[in-house]
């Protein structure tokens, strides 16, 4: 019996097993002209699964044109051989490649290399579909080392900046990095004795290098639209401090003002977090991605181990020099907007304390008057008690001096005056005495 050892297997173990593998480099020979595009169909809400099927949707309207089968939608490597050019298509997260390559048994480089692209095969109807889609448009030819001398380069690349170096010990790049008149770059990779898949794996790499150089810059548009509105916020900010700077020693002196004017200052700073707040928003996913592709970009330079040719500067001291720069702006805009979050959150916080003192203050002096009131009501309280007993005592002696008054004409001997003079006293500590038993029932 055979045992299944699939069965064994965590669901996700192939698929991830295969991702090292699932964008190989063309296998390239010494002369090959290619063509490579890079598709940015993704909008600001467009995000993942959504950029997929965009791409699979492209991709699929070429297959269609030559008769040949798309991809499944989950696919994100395609590879086809379609004759006069091969292709291969790579799906990224934002963007996606289309590398079309066409070799040439005899490879002259006489005259305009670059006249005999792979571009050509391409439909136009397609091409036009690309409209505000493409990012990247590049030309590479590649071909062997008696093929072009380094002095007919300048003429061929016509860039006032020549960009050149050795590789993997077997082969030169060249190029100036600019966007010709037709709309694309150019590279010119000459052959000086690669190994096996080794051309395949250069012309990757100086792709990918200037793919993610342009996807990385894609940053760089956000840094200098930012840029003006952090010098409104830092402003207002500054004016925001010097206000409450100013009226700190009034306010806290001047306890009988209400806090209108903190309250608006409150106000103020809370829109300028709220700004800084959608600032980042808008900008942490780019400022990040651009981030991540420059480290692409210097990780593939790395991976071409250049060797310097005298008199021309290598790609990486381009980059160094002119990208760097760029991707600087972009992490100096975002120091800056966390920065600035973080002072404007002091400053609330430091408004705030300030308010919830005055505040304080002003509730400790409502306190006081209201202790005096109360103080002044139970003074007058006690004023009305002692009223109170005169009155129920002046009305308790006059019924008693009826009863005395009744008592002697009944013919008993009794004075009523001098009886009611004596329990005068008695009556009031009575009623005194009741009184405060009462007030005492009352507040207990």
């Amino acid at each position: 019996m055979t045992f299944t050892y699939s069965r064994l297997n965590h669901p996700l173990r192939v698929p991830l097993a295969a991702e090292v593998h699932s964008r190989p480099s063309l296998r390239l020979s010494a002369s090959e002209n290619l063509t490579h595009l890079a598709v940015y169909a993704q909008g600001n809400s467009t995000v993942g699964n959504d950029n997929l099927a965009v791409q699979h949707a492209i991709l699929s309207d070429l297959c269609v044109y030559f008769g040949a089968a798309a991809p499944t939608e989950e696919a994100k490597y395609f590879f086809y051989d379609f004759g006069q050019f091969r292709l291969q298509w790579e799906c990224h997260t934002e963007f996606a490649t289309y590398t079309f390559a066409k070799s040439h048994v005899e490879q002259a480089f006489v005259g305009d290399i670059f006249d005999h692209m792979p571009l050509a095969l391409i439909p136009q109807g397609w091409l036009l579909g690309l409209e505000g889609k493409l990012m990247v448009a590049a030309h590479v030819a590649l071909g062997p080392s008696d093929a072009v001398a380094p002095p007919g380069l300048c003429q061929i690349l016509d860039g006032d900046v020549l960009v050149g170096s050795t590789v993997l010990q077997g082969g030169e790049v060249w190029t100036d990095f600019l966007v010709k008149a037709d709309g694309f770059s150019r590279f010119v990779i000459r052959d000086l004795g690669f190994q096996a898949q080794q051309a395949g794996r250069v012309v990757q790499r100086v792709l990918e290098v200037e793919t993610y150089r342009m996807m990385a810059l894609l940053g760089l548009p956000h840094a200098q639209y930012a840029t003006p509105l952090l010098n409104d916020v830092e402003s207002e900010l500054t004016a925001l401090t010097t206000t409450m700077t100013d009226t700190d020693a009034a306010i806290l002196d001047a306890l009988s003002s209400d806090t209108d004017d903190e309250q608006t200052l409150l106000r103020n700073i809370t829109g300028l977090a709220a700004r800084i707040e959608k600032l980042s928003m808008e900008n942490s996913y780019r400022f990040a991605a651009s981030q991540a592709y420059f480290r692409l970009v210097k990780a593939r330079i790395e991976e071409l181990r250049e060797i310097r040719i005298d008199g021309v500067p290598t790609v990486d001291e381009f980059m160094a020099r002119r990208l760097s720069p760029a991707m600087n702006t972009c992490e100096s805009v975002v120091r800056r907007q966390e920065a600035l979050a973080e002072r404007i959150a002091h400053t609330n916080d430091l408004l705030r304390t300030r308010v919830g003192i005055v505040q304080e203050r002003q509730n400790r002096k409502i306190l006081e008057s209201l202790n005096a009131r109360a103080a002044q009501q139970l003074r007058l309280q006690q004023a009305v008690e002692g009223l109170s007993v005169v009155a129920i005592s002046y009305y308790l002696a006059g019924l008693i001096g009826y009863v005395g008054k009744a008592m002697k004409a009944s013919g008993l001997p009794v004075n009523p005056d001098v009886a009611t003079g004596i329990l005068v006293p008695v009556i009031a500590l009575g009623v005194w005495l009741g009184l405060r038993r009462l007030h005492k029932h009352v507040v207990t």
